[in-house]
């Protein structure tokens, strides 16, 4: 049995979604996307036109966004009178196509403008004074317009308002209790205003301040609001959707010379281009370059019209994405060794002096994936004593909402309720950790609790197929709040299981049932192998892709999450028990030879030796959720016994032996003649101190021949007396298979030939042979 680390929501809105049906048919879309849409908070069939097929029309007034109208005056304002004018960004994806939208929109009307982003090693993030003091003293800058930052920069906003410096804050992040006293901020939550909808990104908040200060919307920027907005993982509904839909049709076509130059060095097609090109592909990169350092030829890329300049910009790009991956790979490693050893918190802390602090954020969001746990993990500045790092959280935990618990004890925070950044003393991290935890516990959300899961829908296996799969892209883009579709698929058995990947890390499989197959791919899943090796019915929740190999298209299934319900029979023998082991401490070890139990009863706990087999031995083992056969049960009658009764949900296969029989086999007719003859040519043999040179002379193995000897002398044909043997005179002539030594040892072969030597689905079915007849 295996547990899936997901807690399962399967959709139970069928019914009500058949209302959808008649419009379904109108627009001449399956129904069968009825109850995907339904799941998706499309309720009104008037709306599902929109959803499906977003136009410009989707998109809201930006004049609705308090404090814009008085903005773009402002702006236009400096424009008029020639003010320098400084866009002020972030290092981060979003950051950087916020401020490419906003400083070619300025540049469109005519405005003297630069743009400067922040580093985050130097600067930190949001407004930094030291770096508006410079800006304005030594630059000469009139007016400061923040993008994606700006609502917690409350002292370098104070200190350019002291120097007659007016700052328009555009931004998305979570508000603080008191915003800065800025000219005016542009905010879709904002307290005094009224916008349609409030998780536009950073980007998006940009584009409507463009559209409302060019008059008409800038659709050529709409490939930018695609890359942003789907790399900060905002919701992908409402005019998010519509931004992003559209912006990646416009990005199929784009004349932007530096996003082609990056698809190029990313060998990727901008004509296939769709949500996971930006978000696995495009995004990334542009992230790399701010993670290790200076995030501004991010912006000198988007912008530039040289397609020299491009190559070289993107190259570097794509180097710097490079190193990236490498300091990840290394520190997510260390990280997760760390979160394995800390099963009590419900927050991870984790904490290394010698991590690369710019790339924090996506080691927090690997160990979330692998633990279920919110974590934030943190860089030690020694000669300061200050931590700083990033954090990610999981469903039904605002990460921003716990660590506003804390915030007495922090130099700096801020982001939303899936991701934040953090700084403070280590001085603090007890009475940071506390209040955290205590404020996930306030929430009513045990940390064993698991995640939740949305499944769509159950497939069977022949309806997947590539046109089913295009049809599901109509749902798309899918990201945040609209996820692509999750179905529950049940196999029957597992073909072609395989490891692949960068060190066996992914695998490959065929889901079967009834002859039918599909492809599988578990990616992160190469350790777990041997559970999908000896699963016989196995369920699956994953989504669906279509895998293209010279010209031709396949379905395949994405697994994100797997079950198996019946118990399962695992081979661990031999080196293998180096690599499968038991999953809990709640395992029983079970031995049959006394020796075997003496050897290891103080080294492994929940030891038992199989001895009297009754219905209180039983209770407790089955008490157990895993079982370890330690060695060889050789006694059948046994075997039979605990097998039949034995309910555990995980049994492993050891089966060490002391002596191996069935390999050895028994001797032949003539190797006892031999060993008769050279017993009857002497005197007596001193087998105590001579069975080694006995053993050379008849090349008959030691431990057979000590096997031998017991036979003859289980059968009366010598006498060994203070290690001498001596052959009886004039013996009862008898078959060595009456010998209880000889039967002994051929029921050892046999137990053998069974529990070691058999593969392990045949010892499967022994087992259940025996649930049937007991």
């Amino acid at each position: 049995m295996k547990e899936s680390l997901y807690k399962w929501n399967l959709n139970e809105d069928v019914e009500q979604s058949n209302s959808l049906i008649p419009e379904l048919d109108k627009l001449k879309i399956n129904a069968e996307l009825a109850p995907l849409l339904w799941r998706r908070g499309m309720t009104d069939p008037n709306n599902i036109n929109s959803y499906l097929k977003p136009t410009v029309a989707n998109f809201h007034d930006p004049f609705l966004l308090f404090d814009m109208e008085k903005s773009v005056e402002r702006i236009q304002k400096a424009v008029e009178s020639g003010e320098t004018i400084l866009v002020y960004g972030d290092y981060d994806a979003d950051g950087i196509t916020s401020t490419t939208v906003m400083k070619e929109a300025i540049e469109l009307i005519g405005g003297n403008v630069s743009y400067y982003l922040p580093n985050r090693f130097t600067d930190g993030y949001g407004p930094n004074i030291d770096v508006y003091r410079r800006m304005i003293e030594e630059e000469g800058v009139q007016l400061i317009v923040t993008v994606d930052n700006g609502v917690s920069g409350h002292e370098a906003i104070e200190y350019a308002n002291s120097k007659g410096i007016d700052v328009i804050i555009t931004d998305h992040h979570e508000l603080p209790e008191e915003l800065p006293k800025a000219f005016s901020v542009i905010h879709p939550r904002h307290p005094q205003g009224n916008y349609p909808f409030n998780d536009l990104a950073g980007v998006g908040v940009a584009f409507k301040v463009a559209t409302a200060l060019l008059g008409e919307i800038p659709i050529e920027s709409l490939d930018l609001v695609a890359i942003g907005t789907i790399a900060d993982l905002v919701s992908l509904t409402d005019e998010n959707r519509a931004l992003v839909k559209i912006g990646l049709e416009i990005m199929k076509q784009s004349e932007r010379v530096g996003l082609n130059a990056l698809a190029d060095v990313s060998k990727v097609d901008l004509l296939e281009a769709t949500e996971e090109t930006v978000g696995f592909t495009i995004a990334p990169r542009l992230n790399a370059i701010g993670r290790l350092g200076d995030a501004s030829p991010g912006v000198e890329l988007l912008s530039t019209f040289d397609e020299v300049e491009a190559a070289n910009i993107a190259t570097f790009i794509q180097q710097k994405n490079t190193e990236r991956q490498s300091i990840v790979k290394e520190i997510t490693t260390e990280a997760l060794e760390m979160a394995k050893n800390n099963t009590e918190d419900s927050i991870l802390f984790l904490i290394n002096k010698n991590w690369h602090q710019g790339v924090l954020g996506i080691v927090a969001s690997r160990i979330v994936q692998e633990t279920h746990k919110p974590t934030i993990v943190l860089n030690l500045d020694e000669a300061t004593g200050f931590l700083k790092g990033s954090g990610r959280s999981v469903q039904g935990i605002d990460l921003f909402q716990v660590l506003s618990s804390a915030k007495s004890d922090l130099e700096s925070f801020g982001g939303h309720h899936m991701a934040a950044g953090v700084t403070f003393h280590q001085d603090q991290l007890v009475s940071v950790k506390s209040k955290v935890n205590q404020a996930i516990q306030d929430l009513g959300i045990s940390s064993s609790e698991k995640e939740e899961l949305l499944i769509d829908g159950v497939l069977s296996i022949e309806t997947i197929n590539v046109e089913f799969i295009e049809r599901l892209k109509l749902l798309a883009p899918f990201g945040t709040d609209n996820p692509a579709p999750y179905f529950l698929i049940k196999s029957d058995k597992l073909q072609n299981l395989k490891q692949i990947g960068a060190d066996n890390a992914h695998l490959k499989c065929q889901l079967n049932k009834k002859e039918l197959a599909v492809d599988c791919i578990a990616f992160n899943r190469g350790m777990e192998l041997h559970e999908f090796e000896y699963a016989d019915e196995i369920e699956v929740v994953g989504q669906l892709s279509i895998n293209e190999w010279n010209g031709f298209r396949k379905p395949q299934v994405m697994l994100s999450d797997y079950a198996i319900s019946d118990w399962q029979i695992f081979d661990a023998r031999g080196k293998k028990k180096l690599e499968i082991k038991p999953q809990t401490d709640n395992v029983a070890y079970l031995v049959f030879e006394e020796k075997v139990y003496s050897k290891i009863i103080e080294k492994t706990g929940h030891t038992y030796l199989v001895d009297s087999i009754d219905k209180d031995f039983m209770k407790i083992i089955n008490g157990y959720d895993e079982v370890v056969i330690v060695d060889c049960p050789y006694d059948l009658t046994k075997a039979k016994l605990i097998f039949s009764q034995l309910k555990v949900a995980r049994i492993y296969f050891e089966v060490n032996v002391i002596q191996e029989h069935y390999l050895t086999g028994l001797p032949s007719r003539e190797q006892f003649g031999q060993l008769f003859k050279l017993i009857a040519s002497q005197e007596s043999i001193d087998i105590r101190h001579k069975l080694k040179e006995i053993s050379a002379y008849l090349k008959i193995n030691k431990n057979l021949l000590i096997f031998m000897i017991n036979v003859f002398f289980d059968l009366g044909f010598v006498t060994i007396d203070d290690g001498l043997m001596t052959k009886v005179q004039n013996p009862v002539n008898k078959p060595l298979q009456e010998s209880k030594i000889y039967q002994n040892y051929q029921k050892k072969i046999e137990m053998e030939k069974l529990f070691l030597y058999s593969d392990i689905k045949e010892i499967k079915q022994w087992i259940l042979q025996q649930e049937e007849i007991k």
